[in-house]
């Protein structure tokens, strides 16, 4: 499959040696893609078995967010409410086009693979992924109270 990419001008998003239909593709998105967004990868990747990858929503991101990201992902991920409003003002079609998009409201202060880290993620991931029907774009979770809000 090829989509258009914001570095490349076509992006091949598909990889031959991994039957794409048995693992959930999922696209961890944070401000630059150096701690958060990969230390969630990770950790749905081990605990979950899913194909992950870790991006950023700033220009300077290790790996910025993209169309190609965006099209290969079943489910986004997004660290805090900025980095899916950032996304969703950058690529609003593809964003409206993404199959699920959670938001897991987790703040920039940890390091990367941090044990507390770790511990928050697989906590807000199961507690927001636990229905197969819910996504964030439709009932908003506030963390701070752990209560749904409009958006």
């Amino acid at each position: 499959m090829l989509v258009q990419s914001t570095r490349n001008s076509v992006a091949i998003v598909h990889n031959q040696f991994q039957d794409i239909s048995k693992y959930k593709r999922v696209l961890c998105v944070c401000s630059a893609g150096l701690l958060r967004s990969p230390t969630a990868a990770r950790v749905l990747q081990e605990v979950y078995n899913y194909n992950t990858r870790a991006a950023g929503t700033y220009d300077y991101a290790l790996i910025p967010i993209s169309t190609a990201l965006l099209e290969w992902a079943d489910e986004v991920v997004f660290m805090e409410r900025d980095h899916y409003q950032m996304a969703k003002y950058d690529n609003p079609e593809m964003i409206d086009r993404a199959s699920r998009v959670l938001v897991l409201g987790i703040p920039d202060d940890y390091s990367y693979n941090q044990t507390e880290l770790r511990e928050l993620i697989l906590s807000r991931y199961k507690t927001a992924s636990s229905s197969p029907d819910f996504d964030w774009r439709k009932n908003p979770i506030d963390w701070d109270g752990m209560t749904q809000v409009g958006f």
